[in-house]
């Protein structure tokens, strides 16, 4: 009976399933979004906890270090015993410390970067007239020395200015006032996504502290939680994919993180050497855009050779062959010292993982789709070789290069009917 009633809930689970499925579906490619929209609220209404969960993960390893160290400096001050000090006392101890540290990193980096960061800009828009100038030399002395470049930049540009003037009259001028209405209210949407992203900031930083202090308790609840649910077996099997994953991940994010950090401060001290100008602007561009993996120092020595080209084309050649040292170093001797083989994918894979990742998330996206991308491969090559292993069969991939010309192997004989009494 209660078999019977059991495999009766596990059909209605599957229908159900399968029927929320539908209507998901339905509902997100044929109807407004519906779903999509709650999904949406959602994560906004739960950002705090999101950004808590963020910096707990990667202060972790931060908190335990520090609770070692401390742990070892008492040890050693009670003479080889055992410290006698409440463990909620030294939790607590171990995240202040971590918090304090972080925030007096931060103060210096900001002590030192904004200043100068103000100084660039302030010198960019101040220079702005003479790179008008400099431009417009160039493109008058281009035109002088190639005749037929002006010949016909002459015979279009009337057309060019006819059109221009009907685009001005029938679609820039009518919607002047919408944009002037669009900007005005963009302004306010920007003051006051900046107030809430403030706010949701700092309740995560409350949220982080309690997900540090408990966060072995939490860990314990959710594979009790787990294992109530499922089969033994398949607890195992996920608790064993979430440790993966986690490896995965934390190789990864906090590995580029740090690497990205040590490139931006690399690329200050160099620009520094050189005397290259917008050295912190470059330096915070460089660093940020170098957590993007593959295309990331590419999207950051772009905008920054072009900002040095048009001080000094000789500076801007000096500073691309420093970009090109930079970048094998850290794709040489800083990358695989501080993230291994953190994700284990090819280079082929992880531009896929790049261009599916920023098509769907932008930059976050391109960020995250190589660590996402990487647990799915791991995946993916744990559910083929244990079906391979159920056929006895090789788990080598060169093993199925030519094996459709090889001879089929013998069939193994059924197992003889056991006999019951």
């Amino acid at each position: 009976m209660k078999q019977q009633k059991s495999h009766y809930f596990k059909w209605g689970l599957t229908v159900f399933l399968t029927v929320c499925a539908i209507l998901a579906f339905y509902d997100t490619f044929y109807m407004n979004g519906t779903l999509q929209r709650y999904l949406s609220k959602l994560v906004t209404v739960l950002a705090p906890v999101l950004y808590g969960f963020a910096m707990a993960y990667l202060l972790a390893p931060i908190v335990n270090w520090i609770e070692g160290l401390i742990r070892k400096g008492l040890k050693r001050l009670s003479k080889g015993q055992e410290p006698k000090i409440r463990g909620g006392l030294l939790r607590g101890v171990s995240i202040l410390l971590t918090w304090a540290v972080v925030a007096y990193l931060l103060y210096l980096l900001m002590s030192v970067l904004i200043p100068q960061l103000i100084d660039s800009v302030a010198m960019l828009i101040n220079n702005a007239e003479s790179y008008y100038n400099k431009i417009y030399v160039w493109v008058t002395n281009l035109l002088e020395k190639n005749p037929e470049i002006a010949g016909w930049m002459e015979t279009n540009l009337e057309n060019y200015y006819n059109d221009l003037m009907k685009v001005l009259t029938e679609q820039v001028l009518p919607g002047a006032q919408q944009m002037l209405t669009t900007i005005t209210g963009g302004i306010w949407t920007g003051i006051w996504g900046l107030v809430t992203f403030t706010t949701n900031f700092l309740v995560g930083i409350i949220i982080s502290v309690y997900l540090l202090a408990m966060k072995e308790k939490s860990l314990a609840r959710c594979c009790k939680l787990l294992y109530a649910l499922l089969q033994e077996e398949q607890a195992r099997w996920v608790v064993r994919a979430t440790r993966k994953t986690d490896q995965i991940f934390s190789g990864f994010v906090r590995g580029k993180m740090l690497d990205s950090l040590i490139i931006g401060i690399l690329c200050f001290i160099g620009c520094s050497i050189f005397s290259l100008p917008y050295t912190p602007l470059v330096s915070v561009v460089v660093g940020v855009t170098n957590m993007i993996p593959f295309f990331g120092p590419f999207l950051g020595a772009a905008p920054s050779a072009f900002l040095i080209l048009l001080v000094s084309p000789k500076q801007c050649l000096i500073f691309i062959v420093f970009i090109i040292v930079l970048q094998q170093i850290d794709g040489n001797i800083i990358g695989p010292k501080i993230l291994g083989d953190a994700t284990g994918i090819s280079s082929f894979w992880v531009v896929v993982a790049i261009t599916v990742g920023g098509g769907f998330a932008g930059v976050l996206g391109m960020f995250l789709g190589v660590p996402i991308f990487a647990c799915l491969q791991t995946l993916v090559k744990y559910l083929t070789d244990r079906r391979l292993e159920k056929r006895h069969m090789p788990l080598e991939a060169c093993e199925y290069v030519h094996r459709d010309q090889e001879p089929m192997p013998p069939e193994e004989p059924p197992a003889p009917p056991t006999e019951t009494n």
